[in-house]
């Protein structure tokens, strides 16, 4: 199969996936177990090309993560320990992913092992699963109360477990905004990040996945912190944001992800200053990075930032793959130069 219509598979494997929840998406509880995984590594982002720099950016490498366990897939929400050697993902089926990440001396990953997947707990002792709150998408850690902060789209919630981790405690439902319960179901709360640094330290940051139509800007929300409100992020080229974190000055990084006939699969990075973000404020930023076809990329959604042990930020990007045949599981790492 040529490369262009493995390219329109995908897409229209993606398509398919998002329009549609999962079949048996309220099948019996997922328990906790270990997962065993295969490893390829990947060198160069760009397909057939030996550079590893773009602009600001340096890729140092890359994972396809490869299971027999599909309930490894669909990783859409990613944090990253102090140091980048653990992970702790989000799925979109109310599942916790940990996993510890090793690196060679200059950064780049090498292996995923030790992986284990456990339920979302809901209040009531029930998975989130079974209470059709499966659709998790987005995973930030606040810092200043201890705890992790985790979206679910189409009925538009936050659940809070308490940090350090423990997958059995009990999630609480987190007070929201009352326009956040406007947005559209399957475009909700896709990017969300808690701000401990800058000018929006004590803000919970939330970005949508979409506006009200393919035209509108995504609709985002600042709670907490000292300037409560909205602002919205200008749309372009058909991207919708996928995820969010935040740099240690207090700017934050979107995950931007398209997939369209016309474009086929792309990836976008982009940074938005600190500066553009306040209430009633169009934010638009800087394109950090834009990676389609011919890059070492999928269905990417989960983003997450620490600092190396020279100072700096390192990105690490993963894929959902709808537990789909036709898409893969990447870990991806880049090193982030900004003066």
């Amino acid at each position: 199969m040529g490369r262009a219509a493995t390219v329109l598979l995908v897409v229209l494997g993606l398509a398919l996936a998002v329009s549609w929840p999962e079949a048996g998406a309220r099948a019996a509880t997922i328990p906790a177990q270990d997962v065993t995984v295969r490893i390829k590594r990947i060198e160069h982002f760009s397909i057939g090309r030996d550079t590893d720099g773009y602009g600001p950016l340096t890729f140092l490498g890359g994972l396809e993560v490869l299971s027999g366990n599909r309930n490894l897939g669909g990783l859409s929400g990613l944090i990253v320990s102090d140091d980048g050697s653990r992970m702790l993902a989000v799925t979109d089926n109310a599942l916790w992913v940990e996993g510890h990440i090793d690196s060679n001396a200059d950064g780049r990953p090498t292996n995923l092992r030790d992986v284990r997947i456990a339920p979302m707990i809901g209040p009531n002792g029930i998975p989130l699963l079974n209470q059709d709150r499966g659709d998790t998408e987005a995973v930030t850690l606040d810092q200043r109360a201890g705890e992790l902060l985790v979206s679910v789209e189409r009925v538009h919630e936050i659940y809070a477990f308490p940090w350090p981790f423990e997958p059995e405690a009990r999630g609480r439902r987190v007070a929201l905004p009352e326009g956040i319960s406007h947005l559209r179901s399957n475009k909700g709360m896709e990017a969300i990040a808690s701000v401990s640094e800058g000018p929006l330290a004590g803000t919970l940051l939330v970005i949508a996945e979409r506006g009200r139509d393919n035209a509108a800007d995504m609709p985002g929300f600042l709670i907490g912190g000292p300037r409560p409100g909205t602002f919205t992020v200008a749309r372009d080229a058909s991207y919708d944001a996928t995820d969010l974190a935040m740099l240690p000055n207090g700017d934050a990084l979107l995950l931007e992800r398209r997939f369209t006939l016309r474009h086929g699969i792309g990836m976008r990075l982009r940074l938005i200053p600190a500066a553009e973000i306040f209430p009633g404020a169009r934010a638009v930023g800087t394109v950090l990075l834009e990676g389609g076809f011919t890059d070492q990329i999928d269905n990417m959604e989960g983003l997450a930032v620490h600092r190396d042990a020279q100072g700096h930020s390192v990105l690490t990007v993963v894929s959902d793959d709808n537990r789909s045949i036709l898409q893969r599981t990447l870990l991806l790492r880049f090193r982030l130069d900004l003066p």
